[in-house]
């Protein structure tokens, strides 16, 4: 019980930090100490009841939204959707507290609040969110579960919470037939049969399960669940259906028995139309913003060692169409000769097909500055405008990668690759392969256009995070170079080359299995 206790605790203080950093976006939105967007200066009492007001209300918005739940919080989609909305009733009320205050503003500036704390709070959360994701890929913070189920379907989901302990989640084991757990490799995990569930989780202190879909019987689950809920477990429910979003699957109770309708993926032509357009607006838009920064940029990368600016790539696109890719150069210009090399000498950082390298010394000094504000990546707006990559999509891959690439893989040919994507802004530092395989064909099964949205404001504030993270890290020796390899939009530097053949992923059993979101926020 204390272990039980000590993890209640932790969850607390989580949501305190959290709590703490909407406070402070909400006194910043807030603060009429922006006095040039009123009429007149109000007196001291009234700044101080308006702030007061406002930022309390704003939090009991935000806890009555939701927003200090792990299930909503964890969902980006779910949680920009929220804070928008509670920032827009926070913009009428401000108004009518105003109003009755007698404090004058000019019309225009009513929208400033509102904006400026959608702004803050998706950024602050952010930022948030990263320190969690690496604080539980170090295998703090999570949550100790145990997997009823020893099936195929087990197995997978044990493989999928290892490779992404970001989720929030440690499986301390199994539960059913011992022999079909050691058929599915999960011996090491088996903790014992179904119905002794119960009283190994009293005996583990674990206050959490997961079911796996068909692992039981409905007749022996149903009670069981029933058992679990008068026991106070946190229960989860596999549904089976690998890869499908969750916004896909609508609750249709039939005779009140739980089904779920699955909505056809929305990726029709007039929603790729659309996508095209808003690639080349927002292309266009941010190339005559950052003219001056790349001119620059070209102007040191030349000054450095005379080498050429641009860094050319040959890559798969559309339908298996190649491309060249373009980016600033950010090392040597003999960065591919000294691959091999670097290979023999350092090994790969990461498990599967695509080399990376922390500290990688090609890496030239201007590079590192380019590479940690994520400057490179801007010419390929240039491909964008050419129709070769979109803002928004799946890695773009190397030929020599594609050609290992098994049929179901392939599939993620099936949308132009982006400059972000899912897996760029979710599980860029994860080493597995199994999370960019799984994160890219999720992408392309279930894109539509709130998909891209949601990418969008995920690297704006990954960006920014990481422009800070930076910043701060100049003052150590190692900070810089620590900076480089933490968020690469396009995850398509000189050296990536593939180093493995490509292959599915496959469940490893151990008792280490983690994961994690913003599970115990």
């Amino acid at each position: 019980m204390i272990h039980h206790r000590t993890k209640k605790l932790e969850v607390r203080n989580l949501r305190r930090r959290l709590v703490v950093l909407d406070s402070i976006a909400l006194v910043i939105a807030w603060m009429p100490a922006q006095v040039w967007k009123y009429t007149e200066r109000p007196p001291l009492w009234k700044w101080l009841v308006i702030e007061f007001v406002l930022v309390a209300s704003g939090l009991l918005l935000l806890r009555s939204q939701g927003l200090y739940l792990a299930r909503v919080a964890a969902s980006r989609t779910e949680e920009i959707r929220r804070i928008a909305r509670a920032s827009v009733v926070l913009g009428a009320g401000q108004a009518l507290l105003l109003a009755a205050m007698s404090v004058a503003i000019q019309t225009r500036w009513l929208i400033a609040g509102p904006v400026l704390l959608v702004v803050l709070l998706l950024w602050f959360r952010g930022g948030y969110r990263a320190w969690l994701s690496a604080a539980r890929a170090s295998g703090h913070h999570l949550r100790d579960v145990i997997v009823i189920g020893v099936n195929a379907d087990a197995s997978d989901l044990v493989a999928m919470l290892r490779e992404h302990p970001e989720a929030g989640f440690r499986v301390r084991g199994v539960v059913g037939d011992p022999t079909l757990a050691a058929v599915h490799g999960l011996s090491s995990l088996h903790l014992g049969s179904s119905d002794e569930v119960v009283d190994l989780l009293r005996d583990h202190d674990i206050r959490g399960v997961i079911t796996v879909v068909g692992a039981l019987p409905a007749r022996e689950l149903t009670p069981l669940i029933q058992v679990l809920e008068d026991e106070g477990i946190h229960i989860q429910v596999s549904n089976g259906l690998h890869g499908m979003s969750h916004r896909r699957l609508r609750a249709t109770p039939v005779a009140y028995q739980s089904l779920y309708y699955l909505e056809p993926a929305d990726s029709g032509s007039p929603q790729l139309l659309v996508k095209r357009w808003i690639d080349i607006a927002l292309a266009s838009f941010v190339l005559v913003l950052s003219a001056l920064p790349m001119s620059l940029i070209a102007i040191a990368i030349k000054l450095t060692d005379g080498g050429p600016v641009l860094f050319r790539q040959k890559r798969v696109g559309l339908n298996g169409e190649l491309f060249h890719m373009l980016k600033f150069r950010s090392m040597v210009v003999d960065a591919e000769a000294r691959l091999a090399e670097l290979k023999a000498h350092s090994g790969n950082e990461r498990h599967g097909p695509l080399f990376k390298l922390e500290r990688d010394p090609r890496v030239t000094r201007i590079g590192q500055f380019i590479r940690a504000t994520s400057l490179d990546e801007l010419p390929q707006l240039l491909n964008v405008l050419r129709g070769d990559m979109s803002i928004v999509g799946p890695r773009p891959a190397l030929p020599s990668e594609v050609a290992q690439f098994d049929d179901r893989l392939l599939d993620r040919l099936q949308m132009p690759p982006g400059i972000t994507g899912l897996w760029q802004v979710e599980a860029r530092d994860n080493p597995h392969f199994g999370a960019y395989r799984r994160l890219d064909l999720f992408y392309v099964d279930n894109w539509s256009l709130n998909l891209d949205l949601v990418i969008l404001v995920a690297t704006i504030e990954q960006v920014l995070s990481k422009a800070v993270r930076t910043l701060f890290r100049r003052s150590s020796p190692s900070g810089t170079m620590a900076a480089v390899a933490t968020f690469d939009p396009t995850a398509g530097d000189e050296n990536e080359t593939p180093t493995t053949p490509v292959t599915p992923a496959t469940p490893v059993a151990d008792d280490t299995g983690t994961s994690g979101a913003l599970r115990s926020a």
